[in-house]
């Protein structure tokens, strides 16, 4: 029974990160990892925190209930996504209405939307000699960064940061809040 599936595209720092926090109150068996890469290094992150992962292709993704199935068979109580980059489909939106949750790397609604992810949204910010950046978990629904804001932190940005700067700001964020607000959610605290 896993009763938190993460999804993840890429390295799975957030993913790893997250499942840490929960190190003595939860297990690896209350994990599942989802990912839509095979070549991503949140897999090998997957097997060296003993957590199960599932691959899946866009066709599985878009056109069946399988990753919903499943999800509802392995007891899953919350979805987050630690930077996936996929839209989630009608169906898995419905079928877990106000139970994904997403951290995105900035202040929404500024920088957010389809393309703005990573890296991009830190170059966008320095470029438009932003004072603050910082990070935005929401609730997920059919659109790209639309859903009910949950929470904010911000961090100042100075005229000397670089996209890089910024991301390793804004890095420490994620890592500082998101498992609290998952916590919060699970209401482990």
């Amino acid at each position: 029974m896993s009763r938190v599936a993460v999804f993840a595209s890429g390295s799975g720092s957030n993913a790893e990160n997250i499942v840490k926090y929960f190190s003595g109150r939860l297990s690896s068996d209350d994990f599942s990892f989802y990912c839509n890469n095979k070549n991503a290094f949140v897999n090998e992150r997957a097997k060296e925190l003993g957590v199960k992962i599932t691959l899946f292709s866009r066709e599985e993704f878009y056109n069946s209930d399988i990753i919903v199935e499943q999800l509802k068979k392995e007891g899953c109580e919350i979805i987050v996504l630690a930077g996936f980059l996929w839209l989630i489909p009608d169906n898995l939106v419905k079928a877990f209405k106000g139970k994904i949750i997403n951290v995105h790397p900035a202040l929404l609604p500024k920088y957010g939307g389809k393309g703005m992810y990573g890296k991009k949204v830190h170059e966008a910010v320095v470029e438009n000699k932003e004072t603050e950046s910082g990070i935005t978990i929401h609730y997920v629904d059919e659109n790209y960064d639309e859903g009910k804001v949950i929470f904010q932190a911000s961090c100042d940005i100075t005229e000397l940061d670089s996209a890089s700067d910024v991301e390793r700001k804004v890095h420490d964020l994620e890592y500082l809040y998101y498992p609290k607000v998952i916590e919060q959610l699970l209401k482990l605290d």
